[in-house]
């Protein structure tokens, strides 16, 4: 009858279908109101030892208590009080008769409320960063192996001068690269709220200790640190500024971004038969045409990866509309758009390690769209090839033009091959350099300093990147759905 029920409720499938176990725990009821109870334990300790009537006993109950939360209890009181705080410090109460007095002293509710969404966001954080990193070394030796294999650039979705596929990847690897530096940045930005009062000026605190400013500051410093924070914002009004939302979001949001062209280029790619995503030997592309290999991984990177753009018009929109000290029209849209932000960065993270651990070339397939292109690409190497053999440049230069026009009429109008070279050969002005031709033609001739690049992008960008999680490197994804 249970699982029935569940049938009749909608569930998120940021949950339900997509998200790791370890983010889904992040934002969970559990680590939620188990958290309250620690910063709770912590507030106790701290007042404790700052000489407040409260005793080893009261601690000790509190915390043999941390985890039996009867929710059902919980819920009963916030239908009751409508209250999400007290209705929690009851339940607490309720299983912690002796601890019953102090439990919550001198605090408000964005005590619990917004310290526990800052250890969210920074545990948060700290799941997040090694996936990233994971996609960027998986990437990093995508570019590394073909770091020398030329294929078409495409300016305007249109043919353009030779890369190397290589290269191509470090394009991706320079914007995931930013990310990373952005998503560490928010993630060490980050303070904790510590214990400020109901308006942020500790007057409560300052009461409890008769006036004491040095045991307020040691209050505040104690609980900042047994919460594994090492700073705490100096200034709050009642909750800590909602610009740390709307930064935290932003580098998220921008990790959208990056995603969601890094996966657009694979199925513009997949397209054209050069590159594929991994793809299940028993898996479907099509219900109807059986021969398709439709790129879903990539596209659900990119539709998640705009809800996750989407999302981050929330905490700026909250942030501007805070009046005052605060007002509680955050709390609300914060619930959804906190945890929806970092359970879809999971996702398309966890998405995309396993798309980069399994990216299939074809490297006969580039070299046929090359060889398609490569010699209109090459008529001014045989321009400079024929003034070198005492040929005018610009006698040349018109000859190439025809030749190339009536090229590209038997492309275009007749759906034929390029036989631009053909032409050339056939014609006899360029007599003098057909000998040269394969060599004016070697593909390997127009990528520049693309492997060059690649090495010392690597070398000096990415590598030293990834130096603090190489012991989180060998986990490999396998998608579920």
């Amino acid at each position: 009858m249970e699982a029935a029920d569940e049938t009749m409720k909608y569930r998120s499938p940021l949950v339900s279908r997509y998200a790791s176990k370890e983010m889904a725990f992040n934002f969970s009821d559990r680590k939620k109101f188990s958290t309250w109870r620690k910063l709770w334990i912590y507030l106790a300790q701290a007042e404790k030892t700052l000489g407040l009537p409260i005793t080893d006993a009261q601690v000790q109950e509190m915390e043999s208590h941390v985890d039996d939360i009867d929710f059902v209890m919980a819920a009963e009181e916030e239908r009751k009080l409508r209250h999400d705080v007290m209705a929690h410090v009851h339940t607490f109460a309720h299983c912690c008769p002796t601890a019953a007095p102090i439990i919550h002293l001198g605090a408000t509710s964005c005590y619990v409320g917004d310290n526990t969404d800052l250890i969210m966001l920074r545990d948060g954080f700290d799941i997040l960063l090694p996936k990233l990193a994971r996609v960027i070394d998986r990437l990093m030796n995508f570019a590394e192996k073909y770091a020398d294999l030329p294929t078409l650039g495409y300016t305007h979705y249109q043919p353009a001068q030779l890369t190397t596929v290589g290269k191509r990847a470090c394009l991706w690897l320079q914007d995931l690269a930013m990310d990373m530096r952005n998503l560490q940045r928010a993630r060490d930005d980050l303070r904790f709220r510590g214990v400020k009062g109901t308006t942020g000026t500790q007057a409560s605190f300052l009461q409890l200790f008769q006036g004491d400013h040095d045991k307020v500051e040691d209050l505040d410093r104690m609980v900042t640190e047994m919460a594994g924070f090492k700073k705490a914002y100096l200034v709050t009004g009642q909750t800590y500024s909602r610009k740390v939302d709307a930064d935290c979001l932003a580098s998220l949001a921008s990790l959208g971004a990056t995603v969601h062209k890094i996966c657009t280029d694979i199925r513009l790619l997949a397209n054209l038969k050069e590159i594929e995503e991994p793809f299940e030997k028993d898996q479907i592309g099509s219900s109807a045409m059986a021969y398709k290999r439709n790129p879903m991984r990539a596209e659900r990177c990119c539709s998640l990866a705009r809800h996750l753009m989407a999302l981050l018009a929330n905490p700026l929109q909250t942030a501007s509309v805070q009046w005052l000290e605060r007002t509680l029209d955050d709390s609300a849209n914060r619930r959804i758009s906190l945890p929806e932000s970092f359970l879809t960065a999971d996702i398309i993270l966890t998405t995309l390690q396993n798309i980069t651990e399994g990216l299939v070339v074809y490297p006969k397939v580039i070299e046929r769209h090359i060889r398609h292109e490569l010699p209109f690409m090459a008529t001014e190497n045989i321009i400079m090839a024929m003034v070198k053999a005492g040929g005018n440049r610009q006698d040349c230069h018109e000859k190439i033009r025809v030749l190339s026009q009536e090229a590209a009429a038997v492309v275009k109008q007749e759906g034929g091959d390029n036989d631009l070279l053909a032409r050339v050969q056939r014609d006899p002005y360029f007599a003098p350099v057909l000998g040269q031709l394969d060599a004016l033609l070697e593909p390997k001739t127009f990528i520049g300093r693309a492997p060059q690049q690649v090495t010392r992008f690597l070398s000096e960008e990415v590598r030293p990147l990834l130096e603090p999680y190489k012991a989180k490197m060998d986990v490999k994804i396998e998608l579920e759905l």
